[in-house]
C-alpha cells in the first residue's frame, strides 16, 4: 500500500487483511515495520512494498511467507503475545476459544499436529489436555519465540505442503489462521494432512471468512460498504521494488473452501462463524465490534478424513 493512500482510494488494495496481519500493528507502524532495507546507487534505503492484485504461484507464495514470518515475528509475538497467551487456543479475532467450542473434542491420549503453529500456544493448551501434539511453522523466527516459551512441545520447521511425517502419524490436525490462507493450492495441503492422518481423523482450521474481501479493512463505519468484487480470486500481494513477492494471501469463496475440502479427501461436517461476543472491546485491524455484530470475520471449517 502507497504512502497516504486509503483502502477504500486503492483497487489493488485487498478488501481484508487476515487475523495475523491484521493485529500486528496499527496501519502506520505496520507499514515502518515491513520496510526493508535495499541497495540502490551503493546507497541503502527503505522500500515500502507496492500492493497488487496479481497471480503468485505455490513457490513463491511459500518464500514469501516465510520471509514476512521471519521478518515479523518478534513484533506479533511482542504486541499480542499477552492476549495469546502461552498456552491458550484461540480460533480468531473474535476471542472464540476452544475451551469453549469444543470443535477438536477430547484430545487427551491423541496424536496432534498443529500447523501454522507461530510460537505454539495452541499446542501447549492441547498438552495440558493430555494430548501429544508436534507443532509445525514455516517460519524458523516463530519457532524460536516457541523456544523461548518453553520446549516442552516438539517442533518441526516445515511447508505444509510437504509434511515430513509418515502416512498415518496423527490422530488430530489443526490450524488456526496458519498456512491455509497463504497457499496457492490449497488442496494440496489437505491432501497431504489427510495423508498424515489415521481413519477417521479430525481435521479443522480457521481462516478469514471469505465475504471479508468484499470489504475495506478498516474497523469503522467506511468497513461496512461493499468495494470489491466476492468473486475475485485474484491473489493479493505485496511485492518489492523488483517485482518479488514479500507478502501473498489467497482468496477462496465459501463454495471455493468446501469443495477444497472435500478434494482433499475430507468430509466437511461443521462450518462455524463466530459472533462477536460482547466482552470482547478490542479492534484488531479491520475487526471490531461495529463490523462482528454484522459481518463475520472468521469461518472454521470442521473436517474428518473421509
Amino acid at each position: 500500500m502507497r504512502e497516504g493512500a486509503h483502502p477504500g482510494q486503492n483497487a489493488a488494495y485487498p478488501a481484508h487483511l487476515m487475523f495475523a496481519k491484521a493485529i500486528v500493528a496499527a496501519a502506520a507502524r505496520f507499514r515502518r515495520s515491513r520496510a526493508q532495507p535495499t541497495t540502490a546507487g551503493g546507497m541503502i534505503q527503505e522500500y515500502e512494498p507496492e500492493a497488487t492484485r496479481r497471480q503468485a504461484g505455490d513457490q513463491e507464495s511459500s518464500r514469501a511467507s516465510r520471509g514476512w514470518w521471519d521478518r515479523n515475528a518478534d513484533e506479533y509475538q511482542s504486541e499480542h503475545g499477552a492476549f495469546l497467551g502461552d498456552d491458550r487456543f484461540v480460533w480468531g479475532p473474535e476471542g472464540l476459544d476452544e475451551a469453549e467450542a469444543g470443535l477438536l473434542g477430547d484430545v487427551a491420549g491423541l496424536d496432534v499436529l498443529e500447523i501454522g503453529a507461530g510460537a505454539a500456544q495452541c499446542s501447549r493448551w492441547l498438552a495440558a489436555r493430555g494430548a501429544r501434539p508436534v507443532a509445525l511453522d514455516l517460519s524458523h523466527r516463530q519457532l524460536q519465540h516457541a523456544l523461548r516459551i518453553g520446549d516442552d512441545v516438539p517442533l518441526v520447521e516445515a511447508d505444509a505442503a510437504a509434511l515430513p511425517f509418515r502416512d498415518g502419524s496423527f490422530d488430530l490436525a489443526c490450524s488456526a489462521y496458519g498456512a491455509v490462507p497463504f497457499v496457492a493450492d490449497p488442496v494440496r495441503v489437505f491432501r497431504e494432512v489427510r495423508r498424515v492422518l489415521r481413519p477417521g481423523g479430525r481435521w479443522v482450521f480457521s481462516v478469514t471468512h471469505p465475504i471479508r474481501w468484499a470489504f475495506p479493512d478498516e474497523p469503522g463505519p467506511e468497513g461496512l460498504s461493499v468495494s470489491a468484487s466476492y468473486f475475485d480470486r485474484t491473489p493479493y500481494v505485496e511485492q518489492d521494488g523488483e517485482g518479488r513477492a514479500v507478502y501473498v494471501e489467497h482468496h477462496r469463496t465459501i463454495g471455493d473452501r468446501v469443495r477444497d475440502v472435500v478434494a482433499g479427501g475430507f468430509r466437511l461436517v461443521d462450518l462455524v462463524e463466530p459472533e462477536w461476543p460482547a466482552w470482547n472491546s478490542q479492534e484488531w485491524g479491520g475487526w471490531s465490534p461495529l463490523r462482528g455484530n454484522l459481518i463475520p470475520g472468521t469461518a472454521i471449517f470442521v473436517c474428518e478424513r473421509a
